[in-house]
């Protein structure tokens, strides 16, 4: 059992791939106690997010967006779900962090927030003050397996790409230049000249890749890409698989201690 969210009159719902991860069936419980036959419609394990489709549609109230770009440490949040399948209950709390990295997968960028988060919540929707979704309950941190304060959120952001992809094209690709990455240290940093350990480290370059024939060499630093700075590895991870596939994106990189303008062109990853 888990938890979700419609996300359009027709009856598209939100949840985590954890939750329909391996189902033979999958039952959509309303609020109002209704029960539906629902179909996946596609999943992405590398963000924990699935689609579901309430079989025969409806004309159903979905939820409204929030922005969770612009919520801030301290904002207030409320979590949505079914803890231990008691049904409806609502926590309250704040966002404790942002983009949190909890090693779940290559595209952590969680919120953190300290509003109970339990077995049977997860696939639920995180409420911003006005009431609107700005991310999916998924995951705790726990030494014991019950709640101490500390869960973690899938940002709007992040959540509605990905939906947006498996509606239209029943899955998810994206950017891909052919890369190894890996954060810049201190050492790293000193030894090129750099003034901070800001940037992405290329540490390897696939031969037949889209990096190699725009120019990208192994030890580059990639400071900035298509114009936004770079903070570490994931950062760039997560801009590259954003980027829409046979573009060209300006990039700027440090090399033998100069700074080097290049234009990456994006390949594509289906599903990856």
């Amino acid at each position: 059992m888990g938890s979700g969210f419609i996300i359009d009159r027709s009856g598209i719902v939100l949840t985590n791939n954890h939750v329909v991860e391996g189902a033979s069936q999958v039952t959509v419980q309303t609020s109002d106690g209704h029960e539906y036959k629902g179909t996946v419609l596609g999943t992405d394990p590398k963000t924990d997010v699935a689609v579901v489709r309430i079989n025969g549609g409806g004309n159903f109230q979905p939820i409204q967006w929030g922005d969770s770009d612009h919520i801030r440490v301290g904002d207030s949040v409320f979590a949505v779900g079914s803890p231990f399948g008691l049904g409806n209950t609502v926590t309250a709390g704040i966002v404790s962090a942002r983009s949190r990295d909890i090693g779940e997968g290559p595209y952590d960028d969680f919120l953190q927030v300290d509003a109970a988060i339990n077995s049977g919540n997860s696939g639920g929707p995180l409420f911003d003050g006005n009431g609107r979704v700005v991310g999916i309950n998924t995951a705790i941190f726990s030494p014991s397996g019950g709640n101490v304060g500390i869960g973690f959120a899938i940002p709007e952001q992040m959540a509605r790409r990905v939906a947006d992809q498996i509606v239209s094209k029943g899955g998810v690709s994206r950017g891909r230049i052919g890369v190894a990455l890996q954060s810049v240290t201190p050492d790293i940093a000193d030894a090129m000249g750099m003034k901070d350990h800001d940037g992405a480290l290329i540490a390897k370059v696939d031969v037949d890749g889209p990096a190699f024939f725009s120019g990208l060499k192994q030890g580059d630093v990639v400071r900035s890409f298509d114009g936004k700075p770079i903070k570490d590895s994931r950062d760039m991870a997560r801009m590259v698989a954003d980027a829409r596939a046979g573009t060209k994106v300006p990039v700027t990189v440090v090399r033998d201690g100069h700074q080097v303008a290049l234009d990456l062109r994006i390949g594509t990853d289906r599903n990856g």
